[in-house]
């Protein structure tokens, strides 16, 4: 920060992200409403980041060094920008190869009457595990669960309490979910640390969600209509080839993640997995999907190569199961990459102009120690939340905001990434005119107020990272660099 730019002042800071705010909230809200993600949101943060810009000139700050900063921030981004790529192009071969409906398939069987609202977690947590879609999972299973579960005379604002903390779980830790690349993009860790990091507070607050599920499911003695959940299997068997076998390539990715293989060469070798595996077991879904009478290798294969670029769905598949069985391929990724760009642009711009530590300076005042600084982060979150209504922001604008502050407290990158999906994504789906929240609540027709003192996994998950942060559990510090250890 240069001289002029010292005493920067606090509302000179606050007009870019108030301007942020309340741009994203009206277009949320009243103009594009769902459809805001599909680049006006990315506008709106391109056009704040112009006018941080022409602030900043007037504070003394020079273009090229705003310029710089873009640029930097751009080249932060570099990885997370492949990697939400390299998912595209596996979520279509995963699709092809039969994988998730083998998991949507084997997951429903893992119903029973006397635990069916656990069950409800576990099945929508395995289905967005895979898919890394919680909105895909509610809209496919979720709805079949539900019908399943008024048969059985459970209260349906439970149910659905159930299928979003399952979803929500598997949202949290799947490499395929977008916020998931999106949190350590921000922060500045690697997707799989972030993973393995978020296990610490996720998993402990699954299990009580579970734990709180069986306690009220063991009261529900009706009956259990299974025909809903036949009728998904049927047609997932008449469309694939249905066998553990196909759990060979999920389990591959697992095992280089174990072993801690780089992020994007795990996922490569995931995706060429899905398309030898749908060259070898789905050869009737590639024959349906290509412009062939016979199916011969040079056919299918562009059918695979298609999938891994492209959109992709199963021609004659049931509507209800239609969103979870298509793909977007690397297109598909296209609107969260620019979201991305676009909002590197405006973080790089509102560090380079020295806002940004202005106004994480400000909110320091509320961080005395590492407990604050958590509880602030996730209180940021939440308030973005409300404000914008839109999940991404809730982790990009905390996420720029804090990444710095975190350094200088000697604290990792991956306590910052795990509090914003902790806090960020997990409280979006609790707000009735979020995105998020709005959305589910179309979906399975229970209103966000009513299935929100259900929603275990996504109420115990900020105050899981909040007791960590408390107590001083698993709070990782960042490791000195050689040359200061030497001194």
């Amino acid at each position: 920060m240069n001289k002029e730019q010292q005493d920067i002042k606090l509302w000179m800071a606050l007009v870019p992200f108030v301007f942020l705010v309340t741009s994203l909230t009206i277009n949320v809200l009243f103009v594009f409403k769902d459809s805001a993600h599909e680049g006006s949101n990315q506008l709106l943060l391109l056009l704040t980041a112009g006018i941080t810009a022409i602030l900043g000139l007037s504070n003394g700050t020079s273009w090229n060094a705003i310029k710089k900063g873009v640029f930097k921030s751009l080249k932060e981004s570099k990885q997370a920008l492949f990697i939400l790529l390299l998912i595209g192009a596996l979520t279509g071969t995963w699709l092809l190869s039969g994988v998730v409906p083998a998991m949507i398939y084997y997951g429903l069987e893992l119903l029973s009457p006397t635990y069916f609202l656990v069950a409800s977690v576990i099945i929508s947590a395995l289905v967005s595990l895979a898919t890394g879609s919680s909105w895909g999972t509610t809209a496919t299973v979720g709805i079949a669960l539900l019908g399943v579960g008024k048969a059985m005379s459970i209260n349906e604002p439970i149910i659905a309490g159930a299928i979003i903390s399952g979803a929500y779980f598997g949202d949290k830790l799947s490499p395929l979910s977008d916020t998931t690349n999106l949190a350590p993009a921000m922060a500045g860790t690697d997707l799989f640390t972030h993973i393995r990091y978020m296990l610490y507070t996720t998993v402990p607050s699954i299990l009580i969600a579970l734990i709180l599920f069986l306690i009220i499911g063991a009261q529900n003695t009706g009956s259990m209509e299974l025909t809903a959940i036949e009728n998904v299997q049927q047609i997932l068997s008449s469309h694939f080839y249905i066998s553990p076998v196909l759990f060979l390539v999920p389990l591959t990715v697992i095992v280089l993640i174990a072993i801690k293989i780089p992020a994007l060469p795990a996922l490569f070798v995931g995706t060429v997995a899905g398309g030898i595996f749908a060259l070898v077991f789905q050869t009737d879904v590639l024959i349906s999907l290509s412009d062939a009478e016979t199916s011969t290798l040079v056919t299918n294969l562009k059918v695979v190569i298609s999938a891994v670029f492209t959109a992709t769905s199963i021609p004659g598949i049931d509507a209800s199961l239609s969103d979870v069985l298509s793909s977007g391929g690397m297109a598909g990724m296209l609107n969260t990459v620019l979201l991305v760009i676009a909002a590197m642009c405006f973080g790089g711009a509102m560090e380079a102009t020295g806002f940004l530590a202005r106004l994480a300076s400000a909110m320091l005042v509320f961080a005395k120690n590492t407990f604050s600084l958590v509880a602030t982060t996730g209180a940021t979150c939440t308030l973005v939340n409300i404000t914008a209504s839109d999940q991404y922001l809730s982790i990009i604008v905390p996420g720029k905001m804090f990444s710095e502050v975190y350094k200088k407290r000697g604290l990792a990158p991956e306590n910052l990434s795990r509090t914003l999906e902790d806090t960020g994504t997990v409280t979006s789906v609790l707000v009735p005119w979020n995105t998020c929240g709005a959305y589910q609540a179309g979906v399975l027709g229970v209103s966000t107020l009513a299935y929100l003192p259900y929603c275990f996994f996504n109420i115990l998950s900020p105050m899981m990272t909040l007791l960590y942060a408390a107590i001083g559990f698993r709070i990782a510090k960042l490791k000195a660099p050689l040359e200061s250890r030497l001194k």
